[in-house]
């Protein structure tokens, strides 16, 4: 009931295009959110989607995160977390647009899951290099194969078997700039905004970061919110799914909330992640 009620406060508050005075945030919305190009790219992504839903090999999932809405047990089938856990159609198209969008050339995705959401991101920029972490081994082991079988370049994907923060604090010895990250792993307060702390000495004017599930939880809310307070953080938007984070300085500080499929019942038919 809480989501719902999040959910409806989105939409009271949302906009569209209209009503947006930033030339940036506005050209987004309309060049990027609202395309309605049906790039070959979308045939790939569904294509990828099919061969998961058809999978119904079981694994037993590593769960270092907040835990499932849907399932009670840690052996799950492939295609029953395709259908639950994974990224929505219509958000990987818009994934995949933001990337082909922005064209970042070095990705963090923290959360590979059955790379659903990384397929987006390898389609949107070919030419791009990216990092892609995964707690759980199975999971990680059945993205790859997956991908391969699906035809998808899979050359500029690094993934890497290993527990966020973990990596994390290992990796902030040596940081490296990344131009877009999408977080998309555990979706608690506390590890949130640990992963935001210790990501932000990579970032530049141009970085983009997206956080997934911003309204899962009432903590998650509340990290949201501290995000978007802090200091180095310029520009938000809040499309319900997710946070999109910018530190353009030139930016006046502005938070945006913008339903991103400009129909007030778009959310209502799709599945409620867990």
């Amino acid at each position: 009931m809480t989501i719902l009620l999040s959910y409806l406060k989105f939409l009271f508050h949302s906009k569209n295009e209209h009503g947006i005075h930033s030339p940036f945030i506005y050209d987004l919305v309309t060049k990027c959110f609202y395309n309605k190009t049906k790039y070959p790219e979308y045939i790939i992504l569904k294509k990828y989607r099919k061969l998961l839903l058809e999978n119904k090999n079981t694994i037993q999932v590593t769960d270092f995160g907040a835990g499932s809405r849907i399932f009670k047990s840690n052996t799950r089938k492939i295609n029953k977390i395709a259908k639950t856990a994974g990224i929505s159609p219509k958000n990987a198209k818009l994934l995949f647009r933001i990337t082909n969008y922005f064209q970042p050339e070095n990705i963090l995705e923290i959360g590979t899951s059955l790379g659903l959401a990384t397929s987006a991101l390898s389609l949107g920029n070919q030419k791009a290099k990216i990092t892609s972490l995964e707690g759980c081994p199975n999971t990680i082991a059945i993205a790859k194969n997956q991908l391969e079988l699906s035809k998808i370049n899979i050359d500029n994907i690094n993934f890497i078997n290993a527990e966020f923060t973990e990596y994390l604090s290992t990796y902030n010895t040596q940081p490296t700039t990344y131009n877009f990250i999408y977080f998309d792993g555990n979706h608690s307060k506390k590890a949130t905004l640990e992963y935001f702390e210790s990501l932000l000495p990579t970032i530049t004017n141009e970085t983009l970061w997206l956080f997934d599930d911003i309204h899962w939880s009432k903590e998650m809310e509340e990290a949201w919110e501290i995000i978007k307070k802090h200091p180095k953080v310029k520009v938000t938007i809040d499309t319900f799914q997710w946070g999109i984070v910018f530190f353009r300085q030139e930016q006046e500080k502005e938070h945006f909330i913008i339903n991103p499929n400009k129909t007030l019942s778009s959310f209502l038919f799709e599945k409620i992640k867990i």
